[in-house]
C-alpha cells in the first residue's frame, strides 16, 4: 500500500474519533503534568496530527493551540509509527535549522510515542526539554511508553463519546460486535435479549437467558422485585457505576446506562453494562500519579496542602520544613541517578523519625515538608527536629561511595505563628533561612524577627554596587601559628563588611548573597590584592616564609583565569609566589574540570601554595588528592569541637596519616582550648588557627598583637608539653 493510501486512511481514523472537535479535561492535564514532573521536563503533550497541522489536545508549558505540521516534531513520531528520541536537536542536521528549536519554544531534547486508535496512528505523547540530555534510558523509555498507554485508553474512552450521536444509528452492529454487556428486558425486567459481550462478562450461556431477570446481575439488596424496580426508575436517563455479579458469584463494577420504552403497549427496559475495574485500577494509578511523588512515593505539594488543611481544623499543628544540605554538590559531582538514591534515602530516613499519624511529603527538589497534626507544642516539635537531623547526618553509601549530606529544619507552629497554608510555610521557609545561615546541619524556630532579617538581606543585593565603590568592604586576618613554639607562620585573610547603617557585618549576614551576584568576581579580585598588599607590607617584619591565605575565586578558576589573574596580582603587589596560599573547597574539588586543575598547576609551580580548606567535611575521592597540587590540608574545625567530648577522633588521625602520604602540611581550624592544643600536638599536628591564638582582627590590630610580639600562644600554652 502507498504512503498516500496510509495517510488516507490514518485521517480517516482521526476523522471517525470525533476528537477534532472535543476537549480536553482536567485528566489529560493532570496526565500530562504529572509526565512533565516524573521527567523534570518543562513541556508534555498529547497532540493530534491533521493534514496540515499538530493540533495540542492537552499540552504543559506550550500556550499555543496548534503547529504547523511540515515543523512539526510529532509529525515524524505518526510517519514513523514509532517511538522517536532526539538528545539535541541544535545538533541534528534535521533539526538544527528548524523554526521551533531556533525559536520558541526552542525544543533541544524531544521524545515522543505515537497514540494509536483503530491501528491507526493518530496522535503522539511527547516530552520535549529547552536543553540537551545525553541519553535516553530503555527504562524512560519504558515509562513513557505507560503513559503514552494511559492515554490512548482516554482517548478512546473520549472518542466513543464523541460519536454517541452516530453510534445509535448503528446499534445493531455495535451490539453485536461490542465488547460491553448490551441487554433488552420485558418490563418485568426478564431478559429478552443480550449480546455476546453480555455473555462474555456474565457467563452464562444462551439458553439460560431466557431464565434470568436483570435484577439476577445486580449484586445486594437490588436483587429482590420490588428492590428493583425501585432500583430502575433511580437509574433511568443516568449513566452510573454498580457493582453487578456473574454465573460464579464474582462481584465486579460496572458502569451502567438504562432506558425504558413503550412499544405496542409494552414496557421495555434497556440497559448497557461496561466492565470498569481495568478503568478503577488506572484511574487509581492516575490519582496515584497526581498526588505522590514520582522518585520518592512520598506525598505531593498538592497532597501537602489537603493535609495540612486537615490538620489546621484540629487544635495545634506544627510544620517542618526540611532542606537538604550539600544535596546540590551530589548531583554536580556524582551525577543525577546518585541524587535520586539519596533522595529516595532521605526520605525514608524521614517517614523513620515521625509517627504514623503524621505526614511526610517531597515538594519539590531536595525539599521536604512535615506535619505533625497535634502538635502545638515548640519543644516537641523541636524534639523531631533534632531526630531528623541526626538521620540525615548519618553517611550513606551510593555506588561504593560514602555521602555525606545534612539537614536544615525550619519549625512553624499553628495557630501560634499562622493560621493559613501559605502563611505558615512562609514563616517555616524564613526559619530554615535562619537554620542555613547559622551554619545548616540544626533547626530553628520561626520568630517574628526573622521577617525584618530577610528584608534586609535582600536589600544587601542592592547595596553591594555601592559597598565596592566606597570600599566598605574590609579585610580581618586570623593567625596561624605553628604549634610546637607557638611561632606565627601565616594569616588567612577573612572578609567583613563595614555597612553604614548596620556596622559590622559578618560573611554570614550577606557572602551568600553575594557570591551569587555579579559582583562576586570583582570583590574577589579585591580581597586577592588587598591580601597580597598587606602580606607585602608585614613580610619586612617577619619570617620571611610568612604565607597570606587567601579563597580562591571559583568562578576564575573555572574559566581559567585564575593563574593568569593571580599572578598579575603578585607581580602589581610585589608578593612573592611563595607567600601566597590560594585555599579551595571541596565543591571546586568534586566539580573539577580540566582548565580547574591546569591552572593550578601552573601556579603550583610558580611557588604558589594550594590548601584544601575544610577536608573531610564531604565525600570527595581520596583519588583526587592525586589529581590536585595540593600542598596543605586544613582540618575543619567540627572535627576539633569533637576533641571536647570524644578521647579520639579517627577522623583527624586519618587525616593526617593521609596528609603524611601524600607529603602534606596539615593546618587544624578552630583551636579554642589548651586540651584541643595539647591533644593536637600529640596526634603530630604541626600548624593552627583558632581562637586561643587570636580571632580574626583588622590589619592595624593584627600587626601590634602578632607581628611585633613574636610567639603569639598565652605563657601558659607555650608550656603545654
Amino acid at each position: 500500500m502507498s504512503s498516500e493510501d496510509n495517510e488516507a486512511r490514518r485521517l480517516a481514523a482521526l476523522a471517525r474519533t470525533g476528537l477534532r472537535a472535543a476537549r480536553a479535561d482536567e485528566t489529560f492535564q493532570s496526565l500530562v503534568g504529572v509526565a512533565a514532573d516524573a521527567f523534570g521536563m518543562p513541556i508534555a503533550t498529547i497532540s493530534l496530527i491533521d493534514a496540515d497541522s499538530q493540533i495540542y489536545f492537552s499540552t504543559i508549558g506550550i500556550d499555543a493551540a496548534a503547529t504547523e505540521r511540515n515543523i512539526s516534531f510529532c509529525s515524524i513520531t505518526v510517519a514513523c509509527n514509532a517511538p522517536v528520541v532526539v538528545l539535541d536537536a541544535s545538533r541534528d542536521p534535521l533539526w538544527r535549522d528548524n523554526p521551533l528549536v531556533c525559536g520558541e519554544p526552542h525544543i533541544r531534547f524531544y521524545a515522543g510515542i505515537p497514540l494509536r486508535i483503530e491501528g491507526q496512528p493518530i496522535g503522539t505523547f511527547c516530552i520535549i526539554d529547552r536543553v540537551p540530555h545525553a541519553a535516553f534510558t530503555e527504562a524512560q523509555r519504558q515509562l513513557l511508553q505507560r503513559y503514552a498507554a494511559i492515554a490512548e485508553e482516554m482517548l478512546e474512552l473520549r472518542s466513543l463519546r464523541a460519536q454517541g450521536d452516530r453510534e445509535r444509528f448503528r446499534f445493531k452492529r455495535m451490539a453485536e460486535s461490542s465488547p460491553d454487556a448490551m441487554m433488552i428486558a420485558d418490563g418485568d425486567g426478564h431478559l429478552l435479549y443480550w449480546n455476546a459481550g453480555a455473555e462474555r462478562l456474565f457467563g452464562y450461556a444462551p439458553e439460560e437467558v431466557r431464565y434470568l431477570r436483570m435484577a439476577d446481575l445486580v449484586a445486594g439488596e437490588d436483587r429482590e422485585p420490588a428492590a428493583f424496580d425501585a432500583w430502575i426508575d433511580g437509574m433511568l436517563g443516568q449513566t452510573r457505576e454498580i457493582d453487578s455479579v456473574d454465573r460464579a458469584g464474582m462481584v465486579r463494577p460496572m458502569e451502567v446506562s438504562v432506558s425504558r420504552w413503550h412499544e405496542d403497549g409494552s414496557v421495555f427496559h434497556g440497559a448497557v453494562m461496561r466492565d470498569v475495574s481495568g478503568r478503577r485500577e488506572k484511574e487509581a494509578a492516575l490519582h496515584r500519579l497526581a498526588h505522590r511523588d514520582g522518585l520518592t512515593g512520598l506525598p505531593n505539594r498538592a497532597a501537602m496542602r489537603v493535609r495540612l488543611e486537615a490538620a489546621l481544623q484540629a487544635d495545634g499543628v506544627s510544620v517542618l520544613l526540611v532542606d537538604l544540605d550539600g544535596f546540590k554538590d551530589v548531583n554536580d559531582t556524582i551525577g543525577h541517578a546518585a541524587g535520586d538514591e539519596v533522595l529516595r534515602e532521605a526520605a525514608a530516613r524521614l517517614v523513620a523519625s515521625v509517627r504514623t499519624q503524621d505526614t511526610v511529603a517531597r515538594i519539590g527538589g531536595d525539599e521536604f515538608v512535615v506535619i505533625l497534626p497535634g502538635c502545638g507544642d515548640p519543644s516537641k516539635a523541636a524534639e523531631v527536629a533534632d531526630r531528623i537531623v541526626a538521620a540525615m547526618e548519618e553517611p550513606i553509601l551510593i555506588q561504593d561511595r560514602t555521602i555525606r549530606i545534612g539537614a536544615s529544619v525550619g519549625i512553624a507552629i499553628a495557630p501560634m505563628q499562622a493560621e493559613a497554608i501559605d502563611e505558615l510555610l512562609l514563616c517555616a521557609d524564613l526559619a530554615v533561612f535562619k537554620a542555613k545561615a547559622e551554619g545548616r546541619h540544626r533547626h530553628r524556630l520561626y520568630t517574628p524577627s526573622l521577617r525584618a532579617a530577610v528584608s534586609e538581606r535582600q536589600r544587601f543585593v542592592h547595596e553591594f554596587h555601592r559597598a565596592l565603590e566606597r570600599r566598605e568592604f574590609v579585610l580581618h586576618y586570623q593567625p596561624q601559628v605553628r604549634l610546637k613554639d607557638g611561632a606565627l607562620v601565616g594569616a588567612e585573610a577573612l572578609i567583613r563588611w563595614q555597612h553604614p547603617e548596620l556596622g559590622l557585618l559578618q560573611p554570614g549576614a550577606f557572602l551568600g548573597p553575594l557570591l551569587a551576584s555579579r559582583h562576586a568576581v570583582a570583590v574577589n579580585d579585591w580581597v586577592l590584592h588587598t591580601a597580597c598588599s598587606q602580606a607585602v607590607a608585614w613580610l619586612g617584619l617577619t619570617d620571611r616564609n610568612f604565607r597570606m591565605g587567601v579563597n580562591a575565586c571559583a568562578v576564575r578558576l573555572h574559566s581559567g583565569e585564575i593563574s593568569a589573574r593571580t599572578m598579575d596580582t603578585l607581580a602589581a603587589t610585589g608578593l612573592p609566589p611563595q607567600n601566597l596560599e590560594l585555599e579551595i573547597t571541596e565543591t571546586v574539588v568534586l566539580a573539577h574540570d580540566g582548565d580547574c586543575v591546569a591552572g593550578l598547576a601552573e601556579l603550583r609551580a610558580q611557588g604558589v601554595g594550594i590548601a584544601f580548606d575544610d577536608f573531610g567535611t564531604g565525600y570527595a575521592s581520596l583519588s583526587l588528592l592525586e589529581e590536585f597540587p595540593l600542598t596543605r590540608l586544613k582540618i575543619d574545625r567540627s572535627f576539633v569541637r569533637k576533641m571536647n567530648d570524644a578521647p579520639d577522633v579517627p577522623v583527624i588521625r586519618a587525616i593526617l596519616q593521609l596528609a603524611k602520604g601524600f607529603g602534606l602540611h596539615v593546618v587544624a581550624e578552630g583551636i579554642e582550648t589548651e586540651d584541643q592544643l595539647r591533644r593536637l600536638r600529640k596526634k603530630g599536628c604541626s600548624e593552627g588557627q583558632g581562637y586561643l591564638f587570636g580571632r580574626p582582627m583588622p590589619a592595624d590590630q593584627f600587626e601590634r598583637s602578632f607581628i611585633h610580639g613574636g610567639l603569639v600562644l598565652p605563657a601558659g600554652v607555650r608550656q603545654v608539653a
